[in-house]
């Protein structure tokens, strides 16, 4: 028996960018995602290249159990919302996979070089604290280096262009960081 897919949205602090939660996992592994902010990238997601083909879309984050679409100034979320939920119920029906054999080539990570106990202990503190708070609303936070007491990190989803993004990373991100880690003086932060 095959459970029926449903869809409830959730509001980010994007106003640009709405969550589209589902009743099941799209990616089982924990803390993994997807971005895609070009229709041409997108080509490797048969669910993706299908949103972007919608004309007010210009990103599709994906992770565990929802999809993070961002759109542009043309329209209202009420306004797009049915046919969105519409669209990716129709492309999960059809059970294909998520992403085509390219995307070992084109949207896995760089391996991160952790080299050392400082950053194995801000990857445990990323993790535990701090990504599902970020995943709540709608993106995901990646440990990128830490070098010289600065901590990088790359926000994807939600966080792409999100008025609050600084001062999450200054007031949320740094603060913690800082309180746990002495070591950490501050968090610097890039997009994809």
């Amino acid at each position: 028996m095959n459970t029926p897919i449903t869809i409830y949205t959730e509001m980010t602090p994007n106003p640009v960018t709405m969550k589209f939660v589902l009743n099941f996992l799209l990616i089982d592994e924990e803390g993994e995602s997807i971005e895609f902010r070009t229709r041409e990238k997108a080509a490797i997601s048969p669910i993706a290249k299908k949103i972007f083909e919608l004309p007010y879309v210009t990103g599709v984050f994906i992770t565990s159990n929802f999809i993070t679409i961002t759109r542009n100034e043309s329209c209202e979320w009420f306004e797009v919302m049915p046919e969105i939920k519409e669209l990716i119920k129709a492309k999960l029906a059809l059970k294909e996979p998520l992403l085509t054999s390219d995307f070992i080539e084109e949207a896995s990570e760089v391996p991160i070089n952790v080299s050392g106990d400082i950053e194995q202990k801000i990857i445990s503190i990323l993790d535990e604290y701090i990504r599902p708070a970020v995943e709540g609303d709608g993106g995901a936070i990646h440990f990128k280096s830490f070098e010289n007491g600065a901590v990088t990190v790359t926000l994807k989803g939600s966080c792409n262009g999100c008025p609050s993004t600084n001062t999450t990373l200054k007031m949320g991100v740094q603060n913690l960081l800082r309180e746990m880690l002495p070591e950490v003086k501050t968090v610097i932060t890039e997009t994809v």
